[in-house]
């Protein structure tokens, strides 16, 4: 019996958000822009493989650098048993959006994966970054051409 209260007290502080101080030490925040796409396809011997990709954004709201993160879940099944499950993911480092550091918030979007609205490659993305400490946006967006390197240009908006 007490070990079934200390597992419900357990997962209530589990779910309880953290003090605002707490929060504020943490430089990191992950976007709310999380995405998911699913896709099936049948093989040949009547094999079906069911895939899901999703990705987020990793923020550090001091430096303004981010990471893309990606996790990729792929079954393979036939009529009767799933045959494999392969699992893949990790977070690739982007270039800081600006160069000194301050307190920054941030907004991501990301394109439909291929065959859907990307014309060329894999589509792209765009990066909203803010300097919560004074009126400063820069947006910045990256597209995959498909040929070598992507291409990635940001700019800082103008206030009318």
């Amino acid at each position: 019996m007490n070990n079934i209260v200390t597992k419900i007290a357990l997962g209530v502080l589990l779910v309880l958000p953290l003090p605002d101080a707490a929060k504020a030490n943490e430089p990191f925040k992950l976007s709310n822009a999380q995405n998911i796409s699913c896709s099936r396809d049948l093989k040949r011997g009547r094999l079906r493989i069911a895939k899901c990709n999703s990705y987020a954004y990793l923020f550090n709201t001091k430096t303004s650098e981010y990471f893309r993160c990606d996790v990729s879940l792929a079954v393979v099944r036939d009529a009767k048993e799933v045959i494999t499950v392969q699992i893949d993911g990790d977070c690739v480092r982007k270039p800081r959006i600006f160069d000194t550091d301050s307190s920054y918030d941030l907004g991501f979007a990301e394109t439909a994966p291929p065959s859907t609205n990307a014309f060329f490659g894999h589509g792209g993305f765009s990066v909203w970054a803010a300097d919560t400490t004074r009126q400063k946006v820069r947006g910045c967006i990256t597209i995959v051409t498909g040929l070598g390197d992507a291409v990635s240009r940001c700019v800082d908006m103008t206030f009318k």
